[in-house]
């Protein structure tokens, strides 16, 4: 056993969940909140204030319904920062912290707690998209957030999952994340012997395979088009392990941040700390793993 392979155990999921919040925002990724650039309203800290204000709502689950956890997490997070700085987490990591309190695999008990979802997960759910409201929030032709839902929660993002990546993750058994996100996070991290490479280095291939979602949403499918295609072109070059892709790595971080941060990839972002989760709970890393990328010429 290796130190990135520690044993897997039952308890301590609330801290796996914090941890991949915390290694999310830490990473100096690009377009995104981390130590060294914040955005006018939003900071590192009310990130990390997130983080623990639902760690403390994780510990609840498997003693009330999904919806209802969504609901609170986001609630705890409004009141710890006042704002949205989360949602798209908690709506991926709820029903991966549901399944660790199941037998079977993690991702066998994923599929189980997603086929278990109710209209009332729904109800909630929608009352806490409302709560939140998320940047883009436009009118959805069936089932819209705004009015009183018939389906259950995964049905009901089934209808969204060919416009929001984390619906898609619901209707799809989170493929993307186990099957795309964690050996793409694994295999950056055996290359690059440390977290913050590995998800920098994820958020690449994610930007590149898919459009980001918040960014379509806000500025339309084309700008998000435009984006994985600048990504691809940055992984071309060799990605964030040549000076050509880090430089490269630069200038689409600079372009991210233009325009008020409009073309933040949030949904990226949300999609990593899920993959992070896995791994932890996998025991694929330790919380101890080496993090910080020493590469001088980054962000």
């Amino acid at each position: 056993m290796t130190e990135y392979e520690p044993a897997k155990i039952a308890i301590d999921y609330d801290r796996d969940a914090e941890v991949a919040c915390i290694w999310e925002v830490a990473a100096r990724k690009m377009g995104n909140v981390h130590p060294r650039a914040e955005y006018r309203d939003l900071g590192l800290v009310d990130f990390l204030l997130s983080a623990a204000a639902i760690r403390s709502t994780f510990r609840l689950v498997g003693h009330s319904s999904l919806g209802w956890n969504v609901l609170l997490a986001v609630r705890q997070t409004r009141t710890a920062v006042g704002s949205n700085t989360n949602l798209g987490m908690i709506l991926l990591l709820t029903p991966l912290v549901d399944a660790c309190l199941r037998p079977g695999s993690l991702r066998e008990a994923t599929s189980e707690v997603l086929s278990g979802l109710t209209v009332r997960d729904t109800e909630h759910v929608y009352r806490a998209i409302r709560l939140a409201n998320p940047g883009g929030l436009g009118d959805a032709p069936e089932q819209d957030v705004r009015a009183e839902p018939t389906l259950t929660l995964l049905d009901a993002m089934k209808l969204a999952a060919d416009r929001d990546m984390v619906a898609r993750q619901y209707s799809n058994g989170f493929a993307d994340v186990f099957d795309f996100g964690v050996p793409a996070f694994l295999d950056a991290l055996g290359r690059f012997g440390c977290v913050e490479a590995a998800v920098i280095d994820s958020q690449l291939r994610w930007l590149a395979e898919y459009p980001d979602s918040l960014i379509a949403r806000k500025n339309g499918p084309a700008a998000a088009e435009e984006v994985r295609r600048r990504a691809a072109d940055l992984l071309r070059l060799g990605g964030i392990a040549t000076p050509e892709g880090r430089r490269a790595g630069v200038a689409l971080d600079k372009y991210l941040r233009s325009d008020g941060n409009k073309l933040n990839p949030g949904t990226t972002a949300d999609l990593i700390t899920a993959c992070l989760f896995v791994a932890l709970r996998e025991g694929k890393v330790a919380p101890s793993a080496p993090f910080r990328w020493p590469a001088e010429d980054w962000l």
